[in-house]
């Protein structure tokens, strides 16, 4: 009995952090949403609140007529961050596959070899004059997709492990008895049963490749560059025009205009609609997020 009261006193202990933890992560987030639809007035007066006491949607539609620079910013940074995961995804599970195998020559040195990268780097000068004068990168696509965020040392040393420690090896020593190579071991046993990993680390590489606006910053330039501006890029050059406008440096009727924005309220809502996909896009990968963090560390 004595049991059973303990036990029930640990799992309602456990709940009520998991409750405060979630209102924790939660709570934010609704703050920005509620704050991009109270009165500006209000803000400025009563500062942020999650019962407004007047709700405008102002915001919302100072950011529906700049209409087709959000659409287009969307689509380049869905584009962006579809190729960039399957490429990062890709290339890290192709990397991490040999360096699983035991047998493999030189495996300290090569993991070495990319451990140290996470560790130094050339630069960002030497890094920009390279992606710009060798790869000619600058004001295409694939600024957006190549630097920093194509290929993950963390990513590749974490799916490693999780091949190594939730695979077993009598699963590759059977295919191996039944005449199966390494790639078709690779495409038939390691993916299918590293797919926890490889969705996780997908989630990861999605959620850089959407938040990311430095390769934007120091790639794209120009009207050709800003034709290309992902999302993060065209909400902070929002953010700056306003924050320019409101500065009062604009003269006659329209700097009169311009300081009536509601700069604040704006702000949440272009906050809000950048963090809105993820919102969305999270619950479906849930269980795959769950399941790559913890199965790799479950067996010793």
């Amino acid at each position: 009995m004595t049991d059973s009261k303990s036990s029930r006193q640990f799992q309602i202990g456990i709940n009520a952090v998991l409750i405060l933890v979630t209102l924790m992560v939660v709570l934010p987030f609704l703050l920005v949403f509620v704050s991009s639809i109270t009165d500006e007035n209000v803000l400025i007066r009563n500062g942020y609140s999650f019962f407004p006491e007047k709700i405008s949607f102002y915001a919302y539609q100072y950011i529906i007529r700049q209409g087709d620079k959000i659409l287009r910013a969307y689509g380049v940074t869905i584009l962006a961050t579809f190729l960039g995961t399957i490429l990062n995804v890709a290339m890290s599970a192709l990397m991490a596959y040999p360096l699983s195998v035991r047998t493999l020559p030189y495996r300290r040195g090569i993991t070495f070899f990319i451990f140290f990268t996470m560790l130094f780097n050339g630069g960002l000068v030497p890094t920009y004059l390279m992606y710009v004068n060798y790869f000619h990168i600058k004001n295409t696509l694939w600024a957006l997709v190549i630097p920093n965020l194509l290929l993950s040392a963390n990513n590749v040393l974490m799916i490693r492990s999780y091949y190594m420690t939730s695979i077993p090896d009598a699963l590759f020593e059977a295919a191996k008895i039944d005449g199966a190579g390494h790639l078709r071991i690779f495409l038939s046993l390691v993916l299918p049963l590293g797919k926890p990993i490889l969705v996780t680390m997908g989630l990861f590489s999605g959620l850089a490749y959407w938040n990311d606006w430095t390769n934007g910053l120091y790639y794209l330039s120009g009207n050709a560059g800003q034709k290309l501006y992902s999302i993060q890029n065209l909400l902070n050059q929002m953010i700056t025009d306003i924050q320019y406008l409101a500065s009062g440096k604009v003269a006659g009727n329209i700097g009169a205009e311009v300081a009536k924005l509601p700069a604040t309220s704006i702000r949440m809502a272009i906050a809000f609609i950048a963090m809105l996909p993820l919102f969305i896009i999270y619950p479906f990968l849930q269980k795959y997020f769950a399941e790559g963090i913890t199965l790799g560390a479950v067996k010793g």
